[in-house]
């Protein structure tokens, strides 16, 4: 978990490169969560920003 969204976010890019799978990250009550896009099970309004590596 992190608190910082721009921590989050990067992470979550970095990840979905060296993976090459899509990963949302979302708030959680603890923060800010990084998870592929194909497990994610919550609500999507909890969705702050997907990073697909096979998007433009």
């Amino acid at each position: 978990m992190a608190t910082n969204l721009t921590l989050a976010n990067r992470y979550a890019h970095s990840l979905a490169q060296s993976l090459m799978v899509a990963v949302i990250v979302f708030r959680s009550e603890a923060g800010f969560a990084v998870l592929p896009a194909d497990e994610f099970e919550g609500d999507q309004a909890d969705v702050v920003t997907e990073f697909d590596p096979h998007e433009g």
